[in-house]
């Protein structure tokens, strides 16, 4: 039986530099990772209007 992956990565096509939204399997909780070439890159959790961590309803939890 294979293993599940941990994480699912998404690339949205965007303008300059690059975004990718990674996504926890086990938890739900959604990151948000920004990379522009030669200025460097972040990554934050993603969070809804209260501040908690925005959850992917469709992630194994």
């Amino acid at each position: 039986m294979a293993k599940e992956k941990r994480f699912i990565v998404e690339t949205p096509k965007t303008k300059g530099g690059m975004v990718q939204i990674i996504t926890d399997t086990e938890t739900g909780v959604q990151y948000l990772l920004g990379l522009n070439p030669g200025l460097g890159s972040g990554m934050t959790v993603l969070v809804d209007k209260d501040g908690k961590p925005l959850l992917n309803n469709t992630a194994k939890i």
